[in-house]
């Protein structure tokens, strides 16, 4: 049966951590994509307040050969990375066991990951690889496999998805809240209203995709 994993791993333990030095505000996330060679991940989108902060030498990284800025949208930027797969991390881990990536996002305090295998096997396979190679992951979650969606399915606006992933990225969904409607408006350069509006309507929309059935 197919299963999948969500795990977490603190923000100096995964290349790119030099970003969030120059970036203290950023918020990083996989660009999914059907690979077609054999690279792997190689597109993140980056969010920060000034994107134009981010150099694109780091060097200091070891996990990081080269960071390309492929383009620059209204604080969003899209990035190419070539990776040093000679240095452990969890990309080694994912590229030498039989799980696929699903999704990542990260901030300046942790990356969260989701992955899918065949088998629970396969899950504990990689969980062991990143054990042995120091690798210091957190499993979160294991549940037998669900759809993937993508924004467009859930129905999601740039706008509603821009400000659900920083709610969540800031601590708005945490308990204590870790942010406010005002803090989130504050980033997005919005009022508080427009805040609440994208955030209720994005959170009714992915109730609606994910939850609600025909006869609900």
């Amino acid at each position: 049966m197919a299963i999948e994993a969500s795990f977490t791993i603190d923000q100096e333990d995964f290349p790119l951590s030099a970003v969030f030095d120059q970036l203290a505000d950023a918020t990083i996330e996989l660009d999914r994509i059907v690979p077609t060679n054999e690279a792997i991940i190689p597109y993140f989108w980056i969010y920060a307040d000034n994107t134009d902060d981010l150099t694109t030498d780091l060097s200091d990284d070891i996990g990081i050969d080269q960071l390309k800025i492929i383009d620059e949208v209204e604080g969003q930027m899209f990035v190419r990375i070539e990776w040093n797969l000679d240095h452990e991390s969890v990309l080694t881990a994912i590229t030498n066991t039989e799980v696929d990536l699903l999704s990542g996002i990260g901030d300046a305090e942790k990356w969260t990951f989701e992955i899918r295998a065949d088998e629970q096997q396969e899950i504990s396979d990689f969980q062991t690889y990143c054990r042995e190679h120091d690798i210091p992951i957190e499993l979160t979650q294991l549940h037998a496999l669900s759809s993937l969606k993508s924004d467009r399915e859930y129905d999601l606006t740039a706008g509603q998805r821009t400000a659900l992933v920083l709610a969540y990225s800031r601590g708005y969904f945490d308990s204590p809240r870790d942010a406010t409607q005002d803090d989130l408006a504050a980033e997005l350069e919005i009022t508080r209203q427009a805040v609440s509006s994208r955030l209720q309507r994005g959170i009714r929309r992915l109730v609606a995709s994910t939850l609600i059935t025909s006869q609900e």
